[in-house]
């Protein structure tokens, strides 16, 4: 009778817990998985370290010690433990490289380390040399997207997704200044590029956008739009626009920028965020949708408009950075099929963002150039997890994010709230969206984006 009731009692007390793990794996994190983790790694450190090849063989000198003094031969050494360190989702663990040892190791054994931690997800970090990272996660981040509150860093740098490692993904265009975006349909490529204007909304930016599918997408955000083409003909109009108002900035530049004796170094500029405020132009990003439609003709005039549209992008891409124009250009497929011209502006877009896609090809669209393992990752992305994505740039270094659900009755609220920040720039004025714009209420509403999954 004892017994039974001791086995109820255990019931009682794990059915909650598991439940309570299933149902909130964040909660259960913070209340359990900290010290059941941190116990895990600290009690079984050396044996994984050994297990997993990261140990290296004692210095001579110990040896030759051990010798002479005829005790046991001293024991092969795991990386030092610098320091232990627990998050909300997860833990980061510092380590001592021992001599010989390097940070593709670590790398090549996040797997092994993974399972023999019995943790979701390890990823390995070179911080500075000898010094290495491992990032871990307790539960799978990604499953339902939360994302946490940060500080904004500068009106340019835009939190969108949840990185795997439980880190906020930024799209900083001040680094990473024109990106691509690939992904099948419905794969959440759309739902990525409306995070991005609702976090760019509430900034001083001029929000320029191209959607071919007749304005589907961007259209019911254009109250917060500067100009808006929904065909290609308009697309044209719009970047020759682009370009002239990109030549009168840099006409601006070089009228400010101050190259005498007398200036300090510190005050000659090159760029806008190097001219004073008060004549500071307003930044641009141009969001493009169905980059294709751009590209593809069947007439002569069509092929003559075509190419005057990939000239102007092309352009717009090598030169707009110091104009600060930056470019968002998303599509389903982004390769040379398209024609000619399209691989010199892939070669300018150095972020790199891939939903699902359904080839192979479609991947090395992407990330073939830079990072074979990031095309691999990227096909093995579930169709029944829209929203997940590979992102990655030009130096190679990627990593899985997902980012949350928006709605687009959120989204085109947070726009028209936002109405009132729209610039006026002379050259783009014709193309303004010909919409009302509502009177500003005092309801104020928050920054963050919805936190739901998709």
């Amino acid at each position: 009778m004892d017994a039974l009731k001791v086995a109820l009692l255990l019931v009682a007390v794990v059915a909650p817990v598991l439940v309570f793990r299933w149902r909130r794996p964040a909660w259960y994190w913070m209340a359990f998985g900290i010290v059941f983790a941190v116990v895990r790694v600290l009690v079984r450190y050396r044996s994984v370290m050994e297990a997993c090849g990261l140990t290296v063989p004692p210095p001579r000198w110990r040896l030759t010690l051990a010798r002479w003094s005829r005790r046991e031969v001293p024991e092969w050494r795991a990386p030092r433990i610098l320091r232990i360190r627990p998050t909300r989702t997860g833990l980061v663990l510092r380590l001592r490289l021992r001599p010989g040892q390097d940070a593709y190791d670590f790398s090549a054994a996040s797997d092994r380390l993974r399972h023999s931690l019995a943790m979701y997800n390890v990823i390995a970090k070179e911080v500075r040399s000898g010094v290495v990272e491992l990032r871990m996660t307790g539960y799978d981040v990604l499953k339902r997207v939360r994302m946490p509150a940060v500080r904004d860093e500068h009106p340019m740098c835009v939190p969108v997704a949840l990185r795997e490692d439980g880190q906020v993904f930024c799209r900083d265009y001040l680094q990473v200044p024109h990106a691509l975006n690939v992904g099948a349909t419905q794969s959440g490529k759309s739902v990525y590029l409306r995070n991005l204007v609702v976090g760019l909304a509430t900034h001083r930016v001029a929000l320029v956008g191209i959607d071919c599918k007749n304005g589907v997408e961007l259209a019911p955000l254009a109250r917060r739009f500067t100009a808006l083409a929904d065909n290609p003909e308009t697309a044209a109009d719009v970047l020759a626009a682009l370009v002239r108002y990109m030549s009168r900035i840099y006409d601006l530049i070089r009228r400010e920028q101050g190259i005498s004796l007398d200036v300090p170094d510190a005050e000659i500029t090159a760029n806008i965020w190097d001219l004073p405020r008060h004549l500071r132009p307003v930044p641009v990003v141009l969001l493009v949708d169905e980059v294709a439609e751009l590209a593809l003709y069947v007439t002569k005039d069509e092929e003559r408009r075509r190419d005057q549209i990939i000239t102007d992008l092309v352009r717009l891409a090598q030169l707009g950075r110091a104009a600060g124009i930056y470019l968002e250009i998303c599509g389903q497929r982004f390769g040379s099929e398209l024609g000619k011209g399209i691989t010199m502006l892939r070669a300018q877009l150095t972020g790199r963002t891939a939903h699902r896609v359904n080839d192979e090809t479609s991947a090395n669209m992407a990330f073939g150039d830079i990072a074979q393992d990031a095309a691999l990752a990227t096909v093995r992305i579930a169709a029944d997890r829209p929203g997940t994505a590979v992102a990655g740039d030009s130096s190679g270094g990627w990593v899985r994010i997902r980012t949350p659900h928006l709605s687009i009755r959120r989204a085109v609220d947070v726009c028209n709230a936002n109405a009132h920040r729209t610039p006026d720039i002379g050259e783009l004025a014709p193309f303004r969206p010909a919409v009302p714009v509502p009177p500003l209420t005092g309801k104020v509403l928050p920054k963050s984006t919805s936190a739901s999954a998709f």
